[in-house]
């Protein structure tokens, strides 16, 4: 990803729900201007979930999430519809689109009621105006009557999104608004066989370049390097953020008078609740000697796993060696799959889920703290384990 993109995970989410041949994909491509999405008069078009990034005036960047049809009966539809839930779940905002002669049907109106239960924000886009004459419908105020054909209100309706997702995404910042602009902040990057060739992974990224719009003096360095970084500074730094990874390695190198803490951390209180995972965090240290458990460790993306893998391998030896025995059970997922099915499973480990977006992230989060599971985060977890967990979140000490 170039310094110039806005990851995925940042981008607003915005999710296309309806019956077959409704006009979908057509309201899709009256909005963005382009032909994102296969338009055709044939039922089931749309087969799978499609993703398209792109700019969206007035709002900026954004994920188009284009959904099969919700009234699809073929042999694979109920797995599609499936795919259409999962879509719902993740969107930072929904158009409903109906054909606005036949009205809202009970699919429809099923997808309506969860996005309230979500409470999603979300439009019902009443579609075919030309074809129907049904441009004096009167509509509540969260719909809108258009024809994705003429072009009739499509300019309304992106006014609308808009002013819906300028409302619902409050500007936030990953660190700098605990800290002032223009701070010293030194970022500690292990340069190991996990790391990806050639750049930096995308909370660093994304944290270098916070910091940098605030006129922040930022030193990136790796973790062997720190000591020599730290005593040639004339001036401490106000923060220094690590990869969760080489907390134990170091922790004695940074002087108590120097905050502390860990991209994972940061990410759990940018994309989740803080709160929540750090509780989660302590819980490790409640489970009985030898008691067996279960454990799921999680991840948002999907990547090419190597034998250092911290996911993987790394994290179940490091509770193994915490807790002293291996009688653990360790389940993994990754990418868009989660559990839905928490019996028997006694902690989650969820990544910082830089590749989700937030609306997701908080879904996972809410699902297993309902099935009173509780959850944390690797990072969290590794300071948690290394007897640095309270230094490491003592900048949010209000929040907890």
């Amino acid at each position: 990803m170039g310094m110039n993109q806005t990851p995925s995970s940042e981008r607003i989410h915005i999710g296309i729900f309806g019956k077959m041949n409704v006009g979908k994909s057509s309201v899709i491509n009256a909005i963005t201007g382009q032909d994102l999405a296969i338009v055709s008069d044939v039922p089931g078009t749309t087969t799978d979930p499609v993703y398209k990034t792109m700019e969206l005036l007035p709002i900026g960047p954004v994920v188009i999430m284009d959904t099969p049809g919700l009234d699809d009966t073929s042999v694979l539809g109920s797995q599609r519809i499936a795919k259409t839930i999962d879509v719902l779940k993740k969107s930072d905002l929904a158009l409903v689109v109906v054909d606005s002669n036949t009205g809202i049907s009970d699919k429809d109106q099923f997808i309506i009621d969860d996005l309230k239960k979500r409470r999603t924000p979300f439009l019902v886009v009443l579609n075919k105006a030309d074809v129907y004459h049904a441009k004096t419908i009167e509509c509540e105020e969260n719909h809108i009557v258009v024809s994705a054909l003429t072009g009739f209100n499509i300019f309304e309706l992106k006014e609308r999104i808009g002013a819906i997702s300028r409302e619902a995404h409050q500007e936030k910042y990953i660190v700098m608004d605990i800290l002032k602009p223009k701070s010293y902040v030194v970022l500690v990057v292990p340069i190991d066989s996990a790391a990806p060739k050639g750049r930096i992974i995308l909370p660093q990224q994304q944290v270098l370049r916070e910091v940098l719009d605030f006129h922040g003096k930022c030193m990136v360095v790796q973790p062997e390097e720190l000591k020599d970084l730290l005593d040639m500074m004339k001036q401490p730094p106000a923060l220094v953020i690590t990869d969760s990874q080489v907390f134990e390695q170091i922790k004695d190198t940074v002087p108590s008078t120097i905050m502390l803490t860990s991209f994972s951390i940061l990410f759990a209180r940018y994309k989740g609740n803080l709160k929540e995972v750090v509780a989660g965090a302590r819980v490790l240290k409640t489970f009985a000697e030898n008691k067996p458990i279960k454990i799921l460790i999680a991840e948002g993306c999907t990547h090419h796993r190597q034998c250092d893998d911290i996911g993987t391998v790394k994290l179940p030896k490091w509770i193994q060696k915490y807790l002293g025995h291996d009688n653990i059970e360790f389940k993994f997922t990754s990418g868009t799959g989660f559990v839905s099915d928490f019996e028997g499973i006694d902690l989650v480990v969820h990544c910082g889920g830089c590749m989700l977006n937030t609306r997701e992230m908080g879904r996972r989060i809410d699902e297993t703290v309902l099935n009173n599971v509780p959850i944390t985060n690797y990072g969290i977890l590794i300071a948690h384990m290394n007897g640095i967990l309270d230094r490491s979140v003592e900048l949010f000490a209000s929040e907890l």
